[in-house]
């Protein structure tokens, strides 16, 4: 009985999502206009020339992106005639381009309803939840009260959190309530408590997570730390993960894959400092796991450093870096296994703002032959990673295979 392994590459769209000009973003493209900005010579911070990722476009990752956006990807494959992998293009039907929507996606629970997000003015959140909020840190208010970037609001108002102790409280265009607080000075613990007291109230209102971001360090030099944890909604119903738990199989969750499904049915977890340490943690699970095992990970820095901070150099780096990792990681597969390659949305780093992009995914899959799967959808990827485990499907969904 072969193994599976669900990496998520977290917001690495390939465009051409149909819908895109209903969320603001027609024409996004994350992964081609990456490689775009590579070959004209625009990326070459920290690196140089086209984007070279030959390991995925071997299995498919070029025919997979010239499937959604019509276009061929400079310096990639995209005829799909070389592939070694199974390749596709999957769309999201779920009403959002948010992390919980495109992951619960994957594992084959569609998100029909609409997030709640909060505006983009200044109070951000209603008085009653801005109270809520306070009266949960014990405090006499809150700071920030507003959309903003985690690190930057961080080292405009860590001071001001220090000598007050009230909470940064902040949100952007997910449907997020973030908590920063300073982990000696206001204490990691009750920063944890705090987001567990509003997360009922804030899912209530479909709110799909509460946030805690601790920080340490002092004005100028503050940084936030590893000890983030998700306060998730659940998902309303089973997805992949429930599936393989309630068979008795082994569940591995490597990053934040335990945050996004709230916990349920994620098995044992596996957290690192950053990307590097996950991409060896999932090398030793590729040599450990037992057969029949579930191994889902999330890699999140294509998203969290690069995407939102608009870095087109950063985030093709990132890709670069992932690609070599690819390369180490197939080779530790046995017969049997199948490894998938996907994403839950874009963040398409030459676009406006900082949101994500509404975008297709790659669905590139390791070791189960070779040629197009064709257009499908988010919940396809789930299908046939539980028909490969010999598990039954109760989701929504097809096996691509």
């Amino acid at each position: 009985m072969g193994r599976a392994f669900l990496i998520v590459l977290d917001s690495v769209g390939i465009g051409g999502a149909p819908d895109a000009a209903a969320y603001g973003d027609a024409g996004a493209d994350t992964l081609g206009h990456i490689a775009l900005a590579c070959a004209e010579g625009r990326a070459d911070r920290g690196r140089a020339g086209p984007l070279r990722m030959p390991v995925l476009d071997a299995l498919g990752l070029g025919a997979a992106a010239a499937l959604a956006s019509g276009w061929a990807l400079p310096g990639f494959d995209a005829t799909g005639a070389r592939a070694t992998g199974r390749w596709g293009a999957a769309v999201e039907t779920s009403r959002g381009k948010d992390t919980p929507s495109g992951h619960w996606e994957l594992a084959g629970q569609p998100v029909d309803w609409d997030w709640t997000v909060f505006p983009d003015r200044v109070p951000a959140f209603p008085p009653d939840l801005a109270a809520a909020a306070a009266a949960a840190a014990g405090c006499a208010g809150i700071l920030g009260n507003c959309r903003a970037s985690g690190t930057e609001i961080i080292d405009r108002l860590g001071a001001a959190h220090l000598q007050t102790g009230w909470p940064i409280c902040y949100t952007s265009a997910d449907s997020v309530f973030q908590i920063a607080a300073h982990e000696e000075a206001f204490g990691l613990d009750r920063l944890m408590a705090m987001c567990a007291a509003l997360a009922p109230r804030l899912h209530a209102l479909r709110v799909g997570r509460v946030i805690a971001r601790p920080f340490t360090g002092a004005p100028g030099h503050f940084a936030r730390t590893a000890n983030r944890r998700d306060f998730a909604l659940a998902p309303p119903s089973p997805t992949l993960l429930d599936i393989a738990a309630a068979a008795g199989r082994a569940v591995h969750s490597v990053g934040k894959i335990g945050d996004i499904f709230a916990h349920r049915a994620t098995g044992t977890p596996h957290k690192a400092a950053d990307d590097a340490g996950l991409m060896l943690i999932l090398e030793d699970l590729a040599r450990t796991a037992g057969q029949g095992a579930l191994i889902v990970a999330n890699l999140v820095e294509f998203d969290s450093l690069y995407g939102h901070r608009r870095d087109v150099a950063g985030y093709a780096r990132a890709l670069e870096a992932a690609d070599r990792w690819a390369g180490r990681f197939l080779a530790l597969l046995r017969p049997g296994d199948i490894a998938v390659f996907t994403a839950d949305h874009g963040n398409d780093p030459t676009a406006p703002g900082t949101d994500h992009t509404r975008e297709r995914v790659p669905v590139l899959i390791a070791g189960a032959g070779a040629g197009p799967v064709g257009p499908c959808v988010f919940g396809d990827v789930g299908a046939t990673v539980t028909a490969h485990l010999g598990l039954p499907w109760t989701a929504r969904g097809r096996n691509l295979l």
